[in-house]
């Protein structure tokens, strides 16, 4: 047993070496002695091991120097890699990254030394990666003059690392975009069902309201932390992902589609939840509504997740890169934006006076939230029918809507309350087998080959294409989009899909790419990164003669795209 374990000790760590062969990595300033202009650059070589790459991912793949008083240091700059057959870049060999550096005024003459944080994740031709490392490597060098005055003022610099300030800045814009998204259309149908119940409350003592409202919150607050803890495990496995990542799996979808169809369905009052066995628990939540309003505040976070709000684009963006206790925060502060109407109302309940008193109203306004229910279902579907490629696929998925609606009907009609337990129970039961087995048999698929139809006049996009036309000296509009966004959908139907729009392009000869993020794209999450943007939509502009294109902000306007417009050719 002796021997055998230590062959077996010795075999894994044979295995150990030849899998993670060693990473060669080493960084310089050219020139090495920098004069009273101050520029220079850092250059940090790596030399992966044979048979191993490293795909672009910034994230993985950075160089961060150490912060020093008056250094500043410019965006980290990439080679041209390889462009793998799915569309990644990979490096291998000999790699240089490299950051522009300036020094300031106030450094002195003398002989420096700079570390640098050299981060990587190299993976074998089976797709197989080692866990990210980080290296700290060193560049003397040597600045022989005072630093003119002029030359200490750089254009274009950023400084190394991130400040208090940033985060401070950070962190409130999520919290605003948190409170935003109450009024965006991904939420609002949660929110007005949640009104009908806070009518209901409006009789009663002052704690209940407060109670409730706190449920709310707290359902809240549960969904974001398990969203961030989600976040961070894909994020240590090394993967890569970006805001309403989940809106990318047929299942979750296709389960959101269905609950939100069904409870439409009880609006209209198809049916009434008070399956066989339960008159406990119905007694208990009537009491108190408690865990509706909780689960109310789950629906809202799921049907949140589509919409990037202002502001919550960039801060996500930023969240994403950082430590996992600092996306716990970011999290936690979008979700009491979106639950601060709620926490406001818990401790200041007379406002609910505005509200009218219950009365027959309130059906009206039940059935008509259940319309809105059914639009919110259809925006559903449009997910759905790219994610399974449209045509027969799609097909199958509407009688399985079929299904449910039948189920739904069944158990309305013959589980109702006086009716006898034995029948409830059947009921039940035949409603349970419909659903379960029309799952079975209409939501298997032989392909999901297919997606979103580009728009007539625009064109795939592809890094490749957009180089070619920037190099022909072309303004290029670049929409990084999805099915299942609805900031994006609400942007393509008001501004960039209109007719007046489009004859604005065709004025300026704008050349029109879509990048579609509705299945899962690595390569638009690594443009998304590249732009500090956690998830879609992302816009960009690139004029002839201008390095860096206009980034558009997630809600756009016409008028703010035709002013960036007339700025070509200037």
């Amino acid at each position: 047993m002796r021997s055998l374990g230590i062959i077996t000790l010795l075999f894994l760590l044979l295995s150990t070496a030849l899998f993670a062969q060693e990473t060669i990595i080493k960084a310089e300033i050219l020139p090495q002695e920098i004069g009273s202009d101050g520029k220079a650059y850092l250059h940090v070589t790596y030399i992966f091991p044979e048979g191993m790459h490293q795909t672009f991912q910034e994230e993985y793949f950075y160089i961060e120097p150490t912060e020093m008083d008056g250094f500043t240091f410019g965006k980290t700059e990439y080679p041209d890699g390889h462009t793998d057959e799915d569309g990644l870049i990979e490096y291998t060999g000999t790699v240089v990254v490299k950051r522009s550096m300036q020094l300031g005024k106030d450094v002195a003459p003398g002989d420096y030394t700079l570390n640098v944080a050299a981060g990587f994740q190299i993976c074998n031709e089976q797709g197989s990666c080692l866990f990210p490392e980080e290296f700290e490597v060193s560049a003397p060098f040597k600045l022989t003059a005072v630093v003119s005055e002029k030359s200490a003022e750089p254009e274009t610099v950023s400084k190394a690392g991130t400040s208090a300030v940033d985060i401070i800045k950070f962190l409130l814009m999520a919290f605003i975009g948190g409170l935003i998204l109450n009024i965006m259309p991904c939420v609002l149908p949660v929110l007005s069902i949640k009104a009908i119940h806070l009518v209901n409350q409006s009789q009663h003592h002052k704690k209940e309201i407060m109670k409730g409202s706190l449920a709310y919150t707290a359902g809240i607050l549960v969904s974001f932390l398990v969203l961030a803890a989600v976040v961070i495990i894909i994020k240590l496995s090394g993967e890569s992902v970006g805001w309403g990542f989940q809106f990318q799996n047929f299942g979750f979808v296709m389960v959101l589609t269905s609950l939100i169809f069904v409870f439409g369905l009880s609006l209209f009052d198809v049916f009434i939840i008070s399956a066989p066995g339960m008159s406990l628990a119905s007694k208990a939540s009537g009491k108190t509504g408690h865990w509706g309003s909780f689960l109310s505040g789950i629906v809202a976070v799921l049907l949140a997740t589509p919409c990037t709000a202002p502001f919550l684009g960039a801060a996500l963006g930023f969240a994403f890169i950082q430590p996992p206790l600092l996306i716990i925060v970011f999290f936690l502060l979008i979700g009491l934006g979106l639950a601060f109407p709620f926490i406001l109302l818990a401790f200041w309940p007379g406002v609910i006076k505005a509200i009218p008193k219950p009365g027959n109203w309130m059906n009206v306004f039940k059935e008509f939230m259940g319309f809105l229910l059914m639009g919110t279902t259809i925006f559903l579907l449009n997910t759905v029918y790219a994610l399974v490629g449209g045509g027969g696929n799609f097909m199958r998925v509407l009688w399985f809507i079929a299904a449910l609606a039948l189920a739904s009907w069944i158990y309305g009609s013959f589980a109702k309350p006086h009716h006898k337990k034995s029948q409830q129970w059947i009921a039940l039961i035949a409603a349970i087998a419909v659903v379960v087995f029309s799952a079975m048999f209409l939501l298997r698929f032989e392909s999901t080959e297919g997606g979103a139809e580009v728009e007539e006049g625009w064109q795939k996009f592809s890094p490749e294409l957009l180089q070619e036309y920037i190099d022909d000296g072309k303004p290029v509009f670049v929409d990084f989009g999805a099915e299942w966004c609805m900031t994006c959908k609400a942007n393509e139907k008001t501004v960039l899909f209109t007719e007046d729009m489009e004859e604005q392009f065709e004025k300026y000869g704008v050349e029109l790419l879509r990048g579609d993020n509705t299945r899962k794209d690595p390569l638009i999450i690594e443009w998304l990164h590249k732009f500090d943007r956690a998830g879609v939509p992302l816009y960009l502009l690139y004029r002839p003669g201008e390095d860096e294109p206009v980034v558009f902000p997630e809600i756009i306007t016409k008028p703010m795209v035709k002013d960036e417009l007339k700025e070509i050719g200037k």
